[in-house]
């Protein structure tokens, strides 16, 4: 989702975007039906700069059309003083932990330079799990290149639900995205290596992705999706924490309130395609998914 570590995807929210939605066709919007009743699938992405500001037509006319808009986590409703507060507790290490006790000595002194040629200092981070530093390094990189989750779709989508007064339920709690994370401790190393090795071609990981995204291209998503969650053993944990345990647990809640109910279900772009992606499993669940 997170363009982007694997991990980053979920938490930042991935999935960049730097272009006016007036500039290229639309992102993907999918048609949710059975039974006659309709319901809408949008695969977001959750961070970009000032020229995405505006929903494309499509996308508001679905929301117009349903009864409630459904988001991942409803952060509009969490202040930030709430969210640092209900987030740190599970960004930090205990029991005499520190980041350099669980990280190798290179990772910890590349993670050092990195830090430095910022002039920051890493002891700031020293009590922080290594996936929350690395949540800052990507923080950094967005704000440096001009993004910002301030103009994300899932934002927009937010705000448009609100100005219409829609009902907006989640998916999951901001607890248990962040929970998430925990299912990666054992690769630390792996997920500093790569978000480093993603930093540097940032052609592949972030330009081709957003390009991607912002022309409803799926089969690049799909390649880029295969690519990330590959046949190692990083790539198949990490698939399985951050996409299959949560697109299965996503499908037992939507399926039977689907089949009742007209919803807007917008979530990170990644958790739509291959075969545990939203759209194969809702059409084994006898949904008809057409792409608008």
């Amino acid at each position: 989702m997170n363009i982007l570590p694997r991990i980053s995807h979920f938490f930042i929210m991935s999935l960049l975007i730097a272009f006016s939605f007036n500039s290229y066709a639309d992102p993907a919007l999918y048609k949710i039906e059975k039974n006659g009743v309709n319901s809408y699938l949008f695969g977001t992405v959750h961070v970009g700069d000032a020229s995405m500001k505006g929903l494309p037509k499509n996308v508001t006319d679905a929301i117009d059309d349903s009864e409630q808009v459904i988001v991942e986590v409803d952060i509009s409703k969490l202040t930030p003083i709430e969210m640092q507060q209900r987030s740190m507790p599970f960004m930090m290490l205990t029991n005499g932990k520190t980041l350099q006790t669980e990280l190798s000595k290179q990772n910890y002194n590349k993670l050092k330079d990195y830090f430095a040629k910022k002039s920051i200092d890493i002891a700031m981070f020293n009590s922080l799990k290594p996936w929350a530093v690395m949540i800052t390094m990507m923080q950094i990189e967005f704000q440096n290149a001009g993004y910002s989750d301030k103009t994300g779709i899932d934002k927009q989508v937010l705000a448009y639900a609100k100005t219409k007064d829609i009902k907006v339920g989640e998916l999951e709690t901001l607890e248990q995205q962040l929970q998430m994370f925990d299912g990666m401790d054992l690769l630390n190393n792996e997920m500093i290596e790569e978000t480093f090795e993603q930093l540097a071609d940032i052609e592949t990981y972030f330009i081709k992705l957003v390009n991607a995204w912002k022309n409803g291209d799926m089969k690049t998503l799909t390649d880029y999706y295969n690519k990330s969650f590959d046949d190692s053993n990083y790539g198949e944990i990490s698939e399985q924490v951050m996409l299959i345990n949560r697109n299965n647990n996503w499908i037992k809640q939507l399926t039977p309130r689907l089949a009742n109910e007209q919803l807007f279900i917008a979530v990170g772009a990644l958790h739509l395609p291959e075969q545990y992606g939203l759209l194969k499993q809702l059409q084994d669940k006898g949904f008809t998914v057409t792409r608008l």
